[in-house]
């Protein structure tokens, strides 16, 4: 069966339209079930972050009309109509679909080339389809590979190198606007990876004033105790706003947080002394409407592109050879996949025979206990056996003949009798 994969990332389509087709953390259980009851669809995956919403699926057949059924599901899903993002989704069939998920796991595909947090989201929308009952065997085999290749690619390539990330771009960002960071004060909105991912980059900047702000005070406090900051509830930021020169946020909220009154608020008390804003959220976590405000310097996660093409020189020969790795597992996975045919083939075939074996045997064995001679019976077990098994390839041998179908024999022979006499052949040579 066919894998297909449909999908939309930051090279394809904008971020006011990725944020319209995100799936938020609680929509994805529904999302999964929903894409696995469509009638084409075996196996399902969503894998949903701020730069790309993909689809991963087993097909029954590789065709346009199952391709349009994940188009309408999408779209009927994210209430949308599909004319809105037909120009900037991409539908990706078999071999490239396990080449491109292959590359989303390496960071090949991503908006900071080798950026490593990617593959961890694809781990968590692997565990996620996992544990609702949505992959199987195909689908579960290319996760494992993906991150495989992944961890490959990091060990075998500079691909790593040079911290370059999109936690590391805001920093630089920041770092051009205000030169020194160590006497800023700034306020993170969020407490997942990204956001320890910055703090990280901004405590070696010398940072010595870190808010967090989260959600969760209990996460948010964990994380600042890391970095010798302070922890505050997500309700409580326009209390702290006038502190902050720096404020980065990325949380997964599908409502901004920070809004323009609060925003214009802080900027009152701080006598109009500027924020530099970077919002790494999609959805948005702070509002569009911000970046009219005198004193603001409102950054969304597009805006960082030119920042990050920093730094990248020495990972583009590093994302050729990673390319050289994804080509070899790409044939190694397909190699695997074929294998999948002849383990259901030869365990078919073993089935059929056994049973034949145990009929036989069962009337060999009855003969035995009606007084039959062993060595009829054994006699008996012998031919009715031989012709058991070589009738139906006979039959269809001398049909093949008929049919002027050669090339049967020359697979038989191989099958049957050139084996036999290879291991004939070496045991004479032993000898």
């Amino acid at each position: 069966m066919p894998l297909i994969t449909l999908g939309l990332n930051h090279k394809t389509a904008p971020l006011a339209l990725r944020e319209q087709l995100a799936f938020t953390p609680q929509s994805l259980p529904e999302a999964l079930q929903s894409l696995k009851n469509l009638p084409s669809v075996e196996e399902a995956a969503i894998l949903s972050t701020c730069n790309r919403t993909e689809l991963y699926c087993v097909v029954s057949d590789s065709s346009p009309h199952n391709d349009q059924q994940l188009i309408e599901w999408f779209s009927k899903f994210q209430g949308m109509h599909s004319e809105q993002f037909n120009n900037h989704i991409y539908l990706h069939n078999h071999e490239d679909t396990i080449r491109h998920a292959m590359e989303v796991a390496s960071g090949l595909d991503s908006m900071v080339l080798g950026e490593p947090q990617i593959v961890g989201q694809m781990k968590n929308a692997y565990a996620l389809a996992n544990e609702h009952g949505t992959l199987g065997r195909l689908l579960g085999k290319l996760c494992e590979r993906a991150f495989a290749v992944s961890k490959q690619v990091r060990t075998n390539t500079d691909i790593g190198s040079n911290p370059v990330s999109v936690a590391f771009a805001a920093v630089s960002l920041a770092k051009q606007i205000f030169g020194d960071l160590s006497n800023s004060t700034v306020m993170l909105i969020g407490a997942g990876e990204t956001i320890e991912l910055t703090a990280r980059h901004l405590s070696t900047q010398g940072i010595q004033q870190i808010i967090i702000a989260n959600r969760s005070i209990e996460r948010a406090q964990r994380l600042a105790d890391e970095f010798n900051g302070e922890a505050i509830g997500l309700q409580h930021i326009g209390e702290h706003l006038q502190r902050c020169d720096i404020v980065i946020a990325s949380t997964a909220s599908p409502l901004p947080i920070l809004g323009k009154g609060t925003v214009e608020r802080a900027l009152k008390q701080r006598k109009h002394n500027p924020i530099f804003m970077v919002d790494l959220a999609v959805p948005r976590d702070v509002e569009a409407e911000v970046s009219e405000l005198d004193d603001v310097y409102l950054y969304s996660i597009d805006d960082l592109e030119s920042v990050i093409q920093q730094n990248m020189a020495s990972r583009e020969q590093a994302a050729e050879q990673a390319r050289e790795i994804i080509e070899n597992q790409l044939d190694a996975f397909l190699q695997w996949q074929r294998s999948l045919n002849a383990v259901d083939v030869i365990a078919e075939i073993r089935q059929h025979t056994q049973q034949i074996s145990q009929e036989v045997l069962a009337k060999a064995k009855r003969q035995l206990h009606n007084g039959q001679d062993a060595e009829k019976a054994l006699e008996f077990l012998s031919h009715t056996l031989t012709n058991k098994f070589l009738h139906q390839p006979c039959t269809r041998l001398r049909q093949a003949s008929q049919d002027n179908h050669h090339e049967f024999f020359d697979i038989a022979y191989d099958l049957l009798i050139q084996p036999e006499q290879e291991e004939k052949s070496a045991g004479e040579d032993k000898t």
